[in-house]
């Protein structure tokens, strides 16, 4: 894998970022009878935001997460990569980018949703750590929600 660096989104980025969702969400158009929600988001409010970051590698734009911290735990709202640059491991430097922002707001949790229809996800996210705790229809879309506890301390923090 090339080297990859995270940053937080510019309005120079939306064309990629809306390009990258397509890609990443449409296979999904199928399967759902809709499109999925990240698709109709408005990713010029989001950057306007701060609250997208993007992963780049080998001088591009290999996908994005969309987050936003709350009161107890950071919600991951969209995670997405290319599928050209998935397998890489950059979905899985994302997420620790999302750890490392909820630990500097000494959170414990980070917090994401997905479709029930989305398996691949389910699957993917429980093998990372994450957990079921609930599942409810919200916005037309019946969706499963996940958490991962995390230790609020950086790594390498002795414990008393």
């Amino acid at each position: 894998m090339s080297l990859s660096h995270i940053r937080s989104a510019t309005r120079s980025d939306i064309p990629a970022i809306l390009e990258i969702v397509a890609d990443a969400y449409g296979p999904y158009v199928e399967r759902l009878g809709r499109k999925p929600a990240p698709m109709m988001d408005d990713y010029g409010q989001l950057v306007e935001s701060d609250c997208v970051w993007i992963v780049e590698t080998g001088g591009s734009i290999g996908g994005l997460i969309v987050l936003w911290q709350e009161a107890d735990h950071v919600l991951v709202s969209n995670l997405a990569v290319a599928r050209a640059h998935q397998g890489q491991g950059l979905g899985r430097r994302l997420l620790d980018y999302a750890e490392a922002i909820a630990r500097q707001g000494n959170l414990d949790q980070l917090r994401l949703y997905t479709n029930e229809l989305m398996h691949e996800n389910l699957a993917i996210y429980t093998k990372l750590g994450w957990e079921e705790y609930d599942r409810a229809e919200q916005d037309g879309f019946r969706r499963v929600f996940m958490r991962k506890r995390i230790d609020p301390r950086p790594a390498g923090t002795p414990t008393e």
